[in-house]
């Protein structure tokens, strides 16, 4: 099946795969985009609508994933032609393996701002500047070519040295000591942002649904957030589960990967959302409260400096849990379908990721027609932005959509109940899964991709 048991891996404990699982779903999209789109689209409704898709569709495509990656023990490619030998299923695993090439190479260039930012912060750069004068320190950062592209190279560096270590001594070694550190971090931000004088405003925008607030482009984000942050239609979870024993409880494994995924992205909302009305800033003003608008906040609170040092270090701890993840989905093709050893492996997949990023990172400004490449609702799209739209969006739902339709008729429901029934002898959720694989995960995700064509702006 590949070059040898030990080139692919298992894990070595249930915690493990837990906090590697959860490592690959919690990146900057919880810690990031989560508490930004959430500004964007009314708070505490958003919250709603996000916490209803993932229990009701996220989690049944996840467990889809993780069922298809344990059965065939195969990476997402092997996986469909394991299943479904001799048919074009296995495209579908080919665009799980693209989709995580793609987004590991745009992703890694926005990681590495959040690593140069640890330094920027620790260093005072931005102490006594202004908000404009803060802003061009981004704007200047960011479109320094040397800067952004060695970066963007140190991160994806760091991601191939853990990766080298293959599943127990790289990844789930990493995960064990990355993940607590995250959520330790994290608590401090939510301790100091939640007793800061005004900060109960943020707190009854974050957790009182404003639903007058809401719109269709509003339930669009919530959703697609929610597969974002999973990572699901990817391949990631398949290839994470192939890495599974037969004795774990897959069910209760799923439940606790999306439940500490949620846990994170809900309290990052309350590190950033009572600091935003503290200090009467904007909510709906983007990825800009990150980069921008944060440090400018961390100017005026006691030991700003430290906690912006601190919230950096937190962005960058969750992007490499995320990102060895993403790089981890072609390297295992590469093991299980072409035969490498895994130091050949991640380092095609992950040079390649490298490379493929390139373009992305001088999309902010240092190559211009590669900073303004189309126009979609009234938005300028660069290269950065075009890979986000295809690969983070369009890709993953059409992924999740294929991994329902496969799993919930093709594969079958029954078949997939039997492998989850592995490990779980008391497992008798057969009836409800199949309703939910079969009608409901399928349903709302093609109507989530009718809808993200329609309204391509809504992430």
């Amino acid at each position: 099946m590949n070059t040898s048991g030990n080139e692919r891996g298992v894990w070595s404990s249930k915690l493990g795969f837990i906090l590697a699982g959860a490592g690959s779903a919690v990146g900057l999209g919880n810690i990031w985009r989560f508490p930004t789109t959430a500004g964007e689209n009314g708070g505490g409704a958003f919250v709603v609508v996000y916490l209803v898709s993932i229990g009701l569709i996220c989690l049944a495509v996840m467990i889809a994933e993780l069922s298809l990656g344990r059965h065939t023990q195969r990476n997402p490619v092997g996986a469909y032609k394991t299943l479904a030998p001799g048919t074009a299923w296995k495209y579908l695993g080919i665009l799980g393996v693209l989709t995580g090439w793609g987004i590991s190479s745009f992703y890694s260039v926005v990681a590495g701002w959040t690593f140069g930012y640890i330094f920027k912060t620790a260093a005072g750069v931005f102490s006594g500047l202004s908000p404009v004068e803060i802003e061009k320190v981004f704007t200047d950062f960011i479109t320094n070519p040397v800067y952004s592209i060695g970066c963007h190279a140190i991160f994806m560096t760091l991601t191939m040295l853990i990766l080298f270590g293959g599943v127990k001594a790289g990844i789930e070694r990493w995960s064990k000591i990355l993940m607590p550190l995250l959520l330790f971090i994290l608590l401090l931000l939510v301790a100091r942002s939640v007793t800061l004088d005004g900060a109960g405003k943020g707190l009854r925008f974050y957790m009182m649904p404003d639903w007058g607030a809401m719109t269709g482009r509003g339930v669009v984000a919530a959703v697609g957030q929610a597969f974002f942050s999973l990572s699901l239609g990817m391949g990631t979870m398949i290839t994470y589960g192939s890495y599974l024993s037969k004795k774990d409880n897959l069910l209760s494994s799923a439940v606790w990967v999306a439940s500490l995924d949620t846990f994170i992205a809900l309290l990052a909302g309350f590190a950033i959302m009572p600091a935003i009305f503290a200090f009467g800033l904007d909510p709906a003003k983007g990825a800009g409260l990150i980069f921008v608008v944060l440090p400018n906040m961390f100017n005026k609170i006691f030991l700003g400096n430290l906690f912006g040092t601190g919230f950096f270090v937190l962005l960058t701890v969750a992007a490499v849990t995320s990102l060895i993840s993403i790089v981890e989905v072609p390297a295992a093709y590469f093991i299980d379908e072409m035969k490498m050893s895994r130091k050949k492996a991640v380092s095609i997949a992950g040079f390649g990721a490298f490379v493929a990023g390139i373009p992305a990172a001088l999309s902010m400004g240092t190559v211009g027609w590669l900073s303004d490449l189309l126009t979609i609702g009234g938005k300028k799209l660069g290269f950065l932005d075009l890979m986000n739209l295809v690969f983070g969006q369009y890709s993953l739902i059409i992924g999740s959509l294929g991994v329902a339709i496969f799993v919930g008729w093709n594969w079958g429901a029954d078949k997939a109940n039997a492998e989850i029934a592995e490990g779980n002898p008391k497992y008798s959720g057969q009836t409800i899964y199949a309703f939910f694989i079969r009608f409901m995960a399928p349903v709302a995700v093609a109507a989530l991709l009718i809808c993200l064509i329609l309204f391509p702006d809504a992430f």
